[in-house]
């Protein structure tokens, strides 16, 4: 059941992908600043979800990491930073990066913000959606050298059959266990995936890739 609705976020990922595409990010300040190591910090939950924010913690340092680059484990930079008095996402949102590079010795820090993350139930049909910003700061000058917006939405669809009384039955069972366990996890795999490695709009190849520097057709500097 798991992989049949993780294949059908990643089927998604492609349908979202034949929309319009968005307008190709300048890499300039990003390479001119040109980090190495990448420090994720507890996420800022924007949602009435108590969950959401130690879910998504496990689901980020892995896409990030095979765009080329050293990440700080995010739990045990959660625990550093508690130990340190700042255990408020809030707070550590709107903190200096220069202050995680001195703390770390981290090139860049990632800020991440959680917006959406709910499942709407309708009797027959059920949406889970999550919604992230991604910002990463220069840990050398507190500048913002890449920022993304990622949102995905899972409904399961029923299978083609000749009886409409039966479809809509099939509808009302899967919109019902989509309610019982959200399809949050595969969701929120495929949003820092697409973050960190679309072309054009994610991460270009870091210092630990054997394609570093060689990717300026796809992550441009104008």
């Amino acid at each position: 059941m798991k992989a049949v609705k993780f294949l059908a976020v990643l089927m998604f990922g492609v349908l979202a992908g034949c929309a319009t595409p968005p307008k190709i990010k300048d890499y300039s300040t990003f390479r001119a600043h040109d980090p190495h190591s990448i420090l994720i910090v507890p996420v800022l939950n924007n949602t009435t979800s108590l969950t959401a924010q130690d879910y998504f913690l496990s689901t980020i340092s892995a896409p990030f990491a095979e765009r080329g680059y050293y990440v700080f484990p995010a739990h045990m930079v959660k625990s550093v930073l508690e130990k340190d008095g700042l255990s408020d996402a809030g707070l550590i949102h709107k903190a200096n990066p220069v202050r995680f590079g001195q703390l770390f010795g981290c090139d860049a820090v990632l800020f991440i913000e959680i917006n959406k993350w709910e499942s709407q139930y309708a009797v027959l049909a059920t949406s889970t959606n999550v919604a992230f910003h991604y910002r990463v700061a220069s840990c050398r000058d507190g500048a913002v050298i890449w920022e993304d917006d990622r949102a995905l939405t899972y409904s399961p669809q029923a299978a083609y059959s000749a009886n409409p009384l039966a479809a809509l039955l099939v509808d009302a069972i899967k919109a019902a266990i989509e309610k019982a366990e959200p399809n949050y996890m595969p969701l929120a795999s495929q949003a820092n995936l697409m973050a960190a490695a679309t072309p054009g709009q994610g991460l270009p190849s870091g210092p630990y890739r054997s394609d570093y520097g060689k990717d300026l057709s796809q992550f441009p500097s104008k």
